[in-house]
């Protein structure tokens, strides 16, 4: 039994390690004109799930936003980061400028992951 327990401590042991990479990290994208600009929740995942694996030199993660994100200062948006045993990282994005069609934010992970559902 101890062995089946190993692995899923160690996976959310990397998705705690994976928070503190992404403790206060920013990130710009190019989105082109609109009123205000908007970046597509499909594009900000794999944006995120990008920086991640160039930040820990691991494979890309599977993070998942629920929604666009308006290019307006302010905004935020909650994704989520799923482990392979199933525990997930809740990842805070927030605009942080909006200039000709570039959105700029800064994104943290959660401090703690939550463990799968069972």
């Amino acid at each position: 039994m101890p062995k089946t327990r190993l692995p899923a401590a160690l996976s959310m042991l990397s998705a705690v390690a994976v928070g503190m990479l992404l403790g206060g990290c920013s990130a710009s994208v190019e989105v082109g004109s609109g009123s205000p600009p908007k970046l597509s929740a499909e594009k900000l995942s794999g944006l995120l799930a990008d920086k991640l694996a160039s930040t820990t030199g691991r494979p890309k993660p599977h993070i998942t936003c629920p929604e666009d994100l308006a290019g307006e200062i302010g905004t935020t948006t909650r994704c989520e980061l799923t482990a392979d045993d199933g525990s997930t990282l809740g990842v805070s994005v927030t605009v942080t400028s909006v200039k000709d069609g570039q959105i700029n934010f800064d994104y943290k992970a959660d401090d703690k992951a939550s463990p799968a559902a069972n």
